[in-house]
């Protein structure tokens, strides 16, 4: 009996499954996260508002022998759990600079250009709202864009999205994570301990040695990366920093090719079918389990060696971060006692800067760069998609919620300026979200049904 086999694509097989999954996740997510924002905010404005303050100023211990860390719950959630929030946006910005949307200058060229606008211009505006003044140190809030919220809007319009919309949201947010962190690096640092830093940085080297030399035990750059957490911990760089180093040092190459995988698999599956038949036609046969069970041990490996460890770190953290991290952070983070105080706060030269640059100078940004990149030649607008829709997706930049909250805190900690600066940001990705999504539902074209 003839037999046909039909293989997909290796760009559908090793790019288009991993968006799907990205956007899968990241548009629950961000529907996730809005319920959690209101329910933050109900709590903080509660008869029950003291306890919400109690909570996250708990504070717990890690130890080991002598060696512990105290911290209060928040410290843990924004210092730790961010840190693989972090690592899992490392590990997704290596995936995409490898077989994704930035894996080619061609590729890259629009979507960097673009985020590049939409960095610039927001912190530009803030800027010349904010100088010489006390809120100057916030001008990285505006930058930021929660991709979680914005796939979650657009997750919303259902097929009037094109997807190559969504590759081009996807990307921009990507390098706008990289600008996030290297703002955080550079500019949200405290007194820096040299000694820690140089521990921490000598642990990176260690294991881009390792990976160099194939080393590809997981276990071995988790628990290496723990340790150079707690050392950028101590230096005075954010700690976070090194969940986005961790991730540059995880092998992202599989052990096999994808043709030794098909030929191995194939060969193994072959022998357990003459196997199955062969009893099929005897009964007398026995069916010899220690084979079968080796055989399927077998397949288990090269499933394992197929699959490189960046991807299965990946497909295993994606969730965690995307459905119990970023709700414990927005739980913990978004939760602001709103007066009539704290509302006419919001006339205020740095809620304006936030609000004015998110609203209106990512997507001008964004818009700008990206129309000037396709006017000079440097990239091409992709055609599945008009300007109008790009203006709006550049809206959804504008919800900047985690990350913006997340830089709020470096620049504003222990001070009155930090409610303000979170209420500004929670005003600003309301108004661009409805805006982009009103934006999206008249400008896209209504799905034909067959």
């Amino acid at each position: 009996m003839n037999k046909t086999i039909t293989a997909k694509p290796k760009l559908y097989q090793r790019i288009l499954y991993p968006l799907l999954e990205f956007v899968k996740a990241e548009s629950f997510s961000g529907i996730l996260l809005m319920f959690v924002t209101i329910i933050a905010i109900a709590w903080a404005n509660s008869p029950w508002a003291d306890t919400y303050e109690k909570v996250w100023n708990t504070p717990f211990t890690l130890a080991l022998g002598d060696y512990g860390l105290t911290k209060a719950a928040i410290l843990w959630i924004n210092d730790g759990l961010m840190a693989i929030f972090f690592f899992v946006v490392g590990l997704e910005i290596k995936r995409e600079t490898m077989v994704g949307e930035l894996s080619s200058i061609r590729s890259a060229a629009f979507p960097v250009t673009a985020a590049l606008g939409g960095m610039v211009v927001p912190a530009g505006i803030f800027v010349l709202l904010n100088l010489n003044s006390d809120g100057l140190s916030g001008w990285g809030i505006p930058m930021a864009t929660d991709i979680a919220f914005a796939l979650g809007i657009l997750m919303l319009l259902g097929p009037r999205i094109p997807l190559s919309l969504k590759l081009f949201l996807i990307a921009y947010a990507i390098v706008d994570d990289i600008g996030a962190v290297l703002v955080i690096a550079l500019f949200y640092t405290s007194e820096v301990n040299f000694q820690s830093l140089w521990i921490g940085f000598l642990l990176f080297g260690l294991l881009l040695a390792g990976n160099a030399l194939k080393m590809r035990n997981i276990w071995i750059y988790v628990l290496v990366g723990i340790i150079m957490w707690v050392a950028f911990l101590k230096s005075g760089v954010h700690a976070t920093v090194a969940g986005i180093l961790l991730a540059i040092t995880i092998p992202g190459r599989s052990k096999i090719t994808e043709e030794e995988f098909v030929s191995s698999t194939g060969n193994i599956v072959e022998e357990l079918q003459v196997s199955h038949w062969a009893v099929k036609e005897d009964p007398d046969l026995e069916v010899n389990s220690e084979a079968y069970q080796g055989a399927v041990y077998t397949i288990e490996e090269n499933c394992e060696e197929a699959l490189s460890p960046m991807h299965r770190l990946e497909h295993a953290l994606h969730p965690i971060v995307a459905y119990a991290i970023m709700p414990i952070f927005a739980l913990a983070n978004a939760g602001i006692f709103i007066n009539a105080d704290l509302v006419g706060g919001l006339s205020a030269s740095l809620p304006i800067g936030i609000i004015l640059g998110l609203v209106l100078g990512k997507p001008l940004g964004i818009l700008l760069f990206a129309w000037l990149a396709s006017a000079t030649g440097i990239a091409a607008k992709p055609k599945a998609f008009n300007w109008m829709q790009l203006l709006a997706v550049g809206l959804l930049g504008g919800v900047g919620f985690t990350m913006s909250i997340f830089i709020a805190n470096l620049a504003f900690a222990n001070s009155a300026l930090l409610p303000l600066s979170k209420l500004a940001i929670l005003c600003a990705s309301v108004v661009a979200g409805i805006a982009a999504y009103l934006i999206l539902r008249f400008s896209a074209p209504k799905p034909t049904v067959e």
